[in-house]
């Protein structure tokens, strides 16, 4: 099945106008779009807009508000609580994320705590919104369970995705944004889009054997082993136990009942290099260790070694410049009036 070519401004306008039939507020749908196409534009289309489907199906059925009352509580000088009234985890991350801008601008650190939200999509956007205001940003949330813990052969844990993200004077940011399973769940899904095969590396299936079929995955597996595993029980408990949160198995599943509230957490940080250091000279180093990787004689069969979220940035200027590729499935579903 080919895909059909869209201009991020087209796609952006399709997700807006679907998801506001679907009743949620202008400003908000605006919001989930933006990060929505922001993930396709770099690449990652397991968190691009072939998620609007599942967002159109959990409004309309009641599992997501769409005009929550957003409250935020100060705990200390440089912590939070929001509380997203069960809104779209969207504009929830990218709210807190500007809040706790705001105290690392003021008390040098913002840590905020998100209770009551949902799924929040790629938390690279979110670490970028602190590296453009030349902050240390950094985002992780718990999911519900569809990995394998190392040595298991159920699922426990969520895929808990963790970012960072560094800015840099004249370098683009260092935007580090990875699952801690193997691939993220959206990557099946896309798989199963385009019936394509995925490594074995990826899922196993009902009784915990590798599987290349993406239809028979039914749980993932944790990257590197015993690290991918210990860092997602870390995610859980800063996204999920620090915010009073369920946690593992006992977290809402994004899918089956969709009436339900998810209840999710995420666990936001900004963090002010001018607290630790002169923030100039951090800049500067930081396009320094840029250079000097880039300058970093390259193994076979690669041209050129690149910072974490590298590829993503070349892919995002490309396809800014010559659009981005949707499944025409996906794309007819935006279309539909």
């Amino acid at each position: 099945m080919a895909d059909i070519i869209v201009s991020s401004e087209e796609l952006t306008g399709l997700v807006v106008s679907k998801l506001t039939k679907a009743g949620l507020r202008e400003d908000h749908a605006q919001a989930v779009a933006d990060v929505l196409v922001h993930a396709d534009l770099r690449g990652v289309s397991s968190h691009g807009v072939l998620r609007t489907e599942h967002y159109v199906k959990r409004l309309s059925e009641g599992g997501l508000n769409p005009n929550p009352t957003f409250n935020v509580k100060d705990t200390a000088p440089s912590t939070a609580i929001f509380d997203g009234d069960d809104g779209m985890g969207h504009v929830i991350a990218k709210e807190a994320m500007d809040y706790a801008i705001k105290l690392a601008e003021k008390n040098g650190v913002g840590m905020v705590v998100v209770t009551n939200s949902s799924h929040c999509g790629a938390l690279s956007y979110f670490v970028q919104q602190a590296a453009e205001k030349n902050m240390v940003g950094m985002a992780m949330t718990h999911t519900d369970k569809v990995v394998v813990p190392f040595g298991g052969a159920k699922p426990y844990f969520g895929t808990n995705p963790i970012a960072f993200g560094f800015p840099a004077k004249e370098n683009k940011p260092v935007i580090l944004d990875m699952a801690t399973s193997n691939v993220a769940f959206g990557k099946v899904l896309h798989a199963r889009e385009a019936d394509a095969a995925v490594p074995a590396d990826w899922g196993v299936d009902e009784n915990g054997k590798p599987t290349t079929d993406p239809h028979a995955v039914s749980a993932l597996l944790p990257f590197a082993g015993p690290k991918g595993y210990g860092l997602a029980m870390v995610v859980d408990v800063l996204s999920g136990l620090l915010a009073g949160a369920a946690f593992g198995p006992h977290i809402a599943t994004m899918y089956g009942d969709y009436s339900k509230k998810r209840k999710l957490g995420h666990f936001l940080c900004a963090i002010n290099p001018a607290v630790f250091t002169d923030p100039k000279q951090f800049l500067a180093n930081m396009d320094q260790m840029i250079n000097e990787i880039h300058e970093t004689q390259p193994a076979e069969g690669f041209s050129k070694v690149m910072v974490p979220g590298e590829p993503e940035q070349l892919k995002e200027e490309a396809r800014l410049r010559d659009g981005i590729p949707v499944t025409e499935t996906v794309y007819n579903y935006l279309s539909q009036a």
